[in-house]
């Protein structure tokens, strides 16, 4: 019995380990896509930039307030999701899909930097996504909404796949 409760405890540390890992290298990767160094991040969160270096390194032994305070730093917030199958087979899918077309009355940021459009109301995700990566200097990062920030996220990732055809 003792065993099997080491057996489980051990499994136990090393799926939280895991997830520290991953939930390390999304906040790092967010970073990145806002395109924020360490040390103005840090110093956002109100810590060193090693803590953040440990952070994004997913260490165990960084307090889960340091995690959350470099969450806020970056607009992202962490939160508590389901274990059990059951309860996540209900919860909904929180991936964006991409629209054929994007408008730009929906997003403010991208509007703004597609200033040089004249009589378009919609752009493809090509042109979108060519239009953020060219101009990403050019945005007011602190003032991207949410729902922006998801389009960018899609549109970078289908990007990566290669599913924008240009």
């Amino acid at each position: 019995m003792r065993d099997k409760l080491n057996q489980d405890t051990s499994a136990s540390a090393e799926s939280a380990s895991a997830k520290l890992r991953a939930l390390g290298q999304q906040i790092r990767a967010h970073r990145k896509l806002l395109r924020v160094s360490a040390t103005s991040a840090a110093q956002a969160a109100g810590m060193s930039r090693m803590t953040l270096h440990r952070i994004e390194g997913g260490e165990a032994s960084v307090t889960m307030g340091a995690y959350m305070n470099a969450a806020a730093a970056l607009g992202l917030e962490l939160g508590i999701s389901p274990v059990d199958t059951a309860t996540k087979a209900l919860a909904p899918a929180v991936q964006m899909q991409l629209p054929a077309h994007i408008r730009l009355a929906d997003y403010p940021q991208l509007k703004q930097l597609a200033w040089q459009v004249h009589g378009i109301d919609e752009l493809t995700p090509a042109e979108a996504l060519g239009i953020y990566e060219r101009n990403w200097r050019h945005l007011d990062q602190n003032a991207i909404e949410p729902p922006e920030l998801r389009l960018i996220d899609a549109l970078r990732e289908a990007g990566d796949k290669g599913r924008i055809d240009v």
